[in-house]
Parts: C-alpha cells; structure tokens; sequence
C-alpha cells in the first residue's frame, strides 16, 4: 500500500504542482486549500503524513501543528512556509512539527524529507477492521459500531480505543497509557485526565458503564480490554 499524503495550502498551484510530484514518485496525495477542507479529509481516512502550510485563511498553522500534534500524536508533519527565520523555523519545530520547509522548494529535497519522516515512524501498520462482540471498528473509515450503532468518538478516545484492543488481554498501566496514547504531553501524577477518558469512553461503548464488559479496572495495575 502507498504511502498517503494530505497536503494543505491556500496556494492551488502548489497543490497542483505538489500532488503531481508526489504521485509521481508513488505517493497517494489528498489536497486541501483550507482548514476545513483538511479536516474532512482527515475525519474520513488519517494520512501517513501532513503537509501544512503556515499560512491559512481558516486558520493559523502553527496553532493547527499543535492540535494535530495532540490528537494525532505518530502523524508526521512536515510545515511549508515562506519564512525563512530560524526564529520561524525554532517556533514552527516546538509547535510539534517533524520538519520544516521553505518555499520555494525542489521536489527531490521535499521528497527526501517526506521520506526521512516516514522512515523515523516506521512502516504504517496496515488493518482493516476488528471485531470484539458487538463491538465493531473500520480501521480505515475510522467507524466504530456497537451493535451496529456508530458511536461518535474523538480522536483520543479513538486512539485509546486502539491502544486497549492493540494490547487485548493485557493489564497496561496509565503510564503506558499515557506514553502510547498522550505522547509528548505532559500529564501529571494526580492528573485524573487518562481515567476521565476511559469513563467517557465506557459510557459510549459499555452496554452498562458501571459494570464494564470491554474496559476491565485491573487494582493496582491499571486496566485491560477484555480478550
């Protein structure tokens, strides 16, 4: 399976010239000229990697990175901009982003980070769906189901969903939890963040909340998702 691009600019000659390029050299290329747009494309089916401009009308790219960053902590992003300052560069790097490009750029150098950036994440683990009783997930539709109902889940509950059936049958502690699923955030010790998540995500997934059948409390280790 090709790697998947999306790239994002408000320039819709760059897009142009950037998906052709990019196509050509094996990749499968989503473009977006705005925020919003990407945000579909990302709802729909997650990237391998992001392209993002600096410069949005919908919105500011660094202010994007670092949401990106949160909810889809193993994506790499790869920023485009016309600024050349370190200080941009400095600013663009601590908003979460792997690399950064200044245009005007040659297609063989952007080619060559794109893959630099994949190689440091590893091969994309390909899966199409899981099933656990009623529970259903469509790994590339990103659809959970239970009992043939969608349920509607965030991008970290989604995630974290991941994680537990990854590791079926497993007592993961919360610092696992947190190094898997919150990676690069900063989560104190008497933070309750990771245990709110989990209770918001039984609500959606437990046929009865209280008494879970899929998200197990392990005492004094953590949790484990039912095998």
């Amino acid at each position: 399976m090709n790697n998947r691009i999306l790239a994002v600019d408000d320039d819709k000659d760059i897009l142009k010239v950037v998906k052709a390029n990019l196509e050509f050299h094996g990749y499968e290329v989503d473009t977006a000229e705005n925020w919003e747009a990407a945000q579909e494309i990302l709802s729909a089916q997650l990237p391998d990697l992001v392209l993002l401009d600096v410069m949005l009308p919908d919105g500011d790219g660094m202010a994007i990175c670092r949401d990106l960053r949160k909810d889809f902590p193993d994506i790499p992003i790869i920023m485009l901009t016309a600024r050349d300052k370190i200080s941009d560069k400095v600013t663009g790097l601590e908003s979460g982003a792997d690399d950064y490009v200044v245009k005007p750029f040659e297609t063989l150098e952007l080619v060559a980070r794109i893959k630099a950036c994949l190689r440091r994440v590893g091969p994309p683990v390909v899966r199409d769906n899981a099933a656990i009783g009623s529970l259903k997930i469509d790994y590339k539709k990103r659809i959970v189901t239970v009992s043939g109902k969608r349920i509607d889940l965030t991008p970290r509950e989604y995630s974290l969903l991941c994680f537990f059936i990854d590791h079926r049958g497993e007592a993961v502690s919360r610092e696992t939890i947190r190094k898997n699923v919150w990676k690069g955030s900063q989560i104190y010790s008497w933070s309750r963040v990771i245990d709110v998540h989990i209770q918001h995500l039984r609500q959606k997934i437990e046929k009865d909340p209280s008494n879970p059948k899929y998200i197990i409390t392990v005492s004094g280790a953590g949790y484990r998702f039912a095998d």
